[in-house]
């Protein structure tokens, strides 16, 4: 059995799929960075000063004091947060469309060429021939 799964863990596609797990990871950092400190900061400017991440709809003022007894949390829905997401999303589905569409490039075999035609002296050839028969 230990023998089974060292092999299934060497095989090549194990192997990929971890280092492609680890830099997915390693992106969505990069991704999410962006996002949030370029991004919106951009986008905010342009809206009137506003900080995305910030905006929520509150149902539930917080009350009492954080840290002690009956304190109860700030209930909201933190749409700006959503907002992120989605162009993060926008964003990471963009970048991974063009390194999709690099990589079929690199691995599309080149198209076949087209099979020559007869060649001028080939059709006069013909022509000359079917003469002679009529």
């Amino acid at each position: 059995m230990l023998k089974e799964f060292k092999n299934f863990i060497m095989t090549g596609n194990v192997i990929d799929f971890a280092v492609a797990v680890i830099l997915a990871g390693a992106v969505g950092l990069v991704v999410n960075g962006f996002v949030a400190d370029i991004i919106m900061p951009i986008v905010g400017h342009f809206a009137g000063g506003m900080d995305f991440a910030n905006l929520k709809i509150v149902l539930t003022e917080a009350s009492g004091v954080e840290g002690e007894a009956g304190y109860v949390a700030e209930n909201a829905i933190r749409w700006g947060k959503w907002v992120n997401a989605i162009v993060n999303l926008l964003i990471v589905g963009f970048v991974m469309f063009i390194i999709v569409k690099a990589y079929n490039k690199t691995k599309t075999p080149p198209a076949p060429e087209a099979p020559a035609g007869p060649s001028q002296e080939d059709l006069l050839a013909e022509i000359r021939d079917l003469l002679k028969k009529q």
